[in-house]
């Protein structure tokens, strides 16, 4: 297991909400030497991975469960969407109708309900995978200021989980995004979408985390699964 760094100013003129999880893209992008002709990506969202690829391919098909990421997501004679939940078994029977050469996944499948499952599943489609999630050190001192219990799971359990489905690269990438102030930062988590949408503190509450916030950025940690 190999863990390294990096650290990012948060800039107001460049895509803010996306700083972190377009490194995510650009990193596994940079881990895919083959050039696939044929794509998955589970949890496309409205295409950020999609849009960075700069090989040609045959087919590139985007699996996401909301419906408004989708019709934001790149169309074409080579690119199709399809609604589906990872969370579903019927959705990996329906993509077994299909062969693919790779399978990615950016920044997805931390909310996966049993990712176990969902591993199992990637691996029954016998192709070479990239995959990015999110751990729970991503916030920590914020969970850890306000008492909060981490929603994600620990590099840990990820990495258990992994073991028992592939044979592959891991690597942990934390990441710090700093800010100009603290209210900058606590609207970066309410609009980035990386908090799972929870909402547990009350305006109080939130005012004064805001006042006694020891630093100013904030800490994300992410997991590559990569295919030697």
């Amino acid at each position: 297991m190999r863990v390294s760094s990096e650290f990012s100013k948060y800039a107001q003129h460049y895509n803010s909400r996306n700083i972190i999880q377009n490194k995510v893209v650009d990193k596994l992008i940079e881990s895919i030497d083959s050039k696939p002709k044929s794509i998955l990506d589970l949890g496309c969202g409205s295409g950020a991975l999609c849009k960075k690829i700069d090989w040609e391919y045959d087919s590139f098909l985007g699996v996401d469960f909301a419906d408004g990421m989708l019709k934001l997501h790149p169309k074409g004679k080579n690119i199709n969407t399809m609604y589906g939940d990872f969370n579903d078994e019927k959705l990996f029977e329906k993509l077994k109708l299909n062969s693919f050469d790779y399978i990615v996944s950016a920044s997805a499948l931390q909310w996966a309900k049993d990712l176990d499952s969902v591993f199992h599943h990637i691996q029954t489609l016998n192709a070479p995978i990239a995959l990015a999630i999110f751990t729970s050190n991503t916030f920590k001192i914020l969970n850890e200021t306000a008492l909060l219990k981490p929603i994600l799971k620990s590099v840990d359990e990820i990495d258990q989980l992994q073991k028992k489905h592939f044979n592959v690269n891991f690597e942990v990438i934390e990441y710090r995004l700093e800010f100009d102030s603290v209210r900058e930062m606590f609207k970066y988590i309410k609009q980035s979408g990386v908090s799972g949408s929870r909402k547990v503190l009350d305006y109080k509450q939130t005012k004064k985390l805001m006042e006694n916030y020891p630093v100013n950025y904030l800490e994300f940690e992410v997991v590559f699964i990569t295919s030697r």
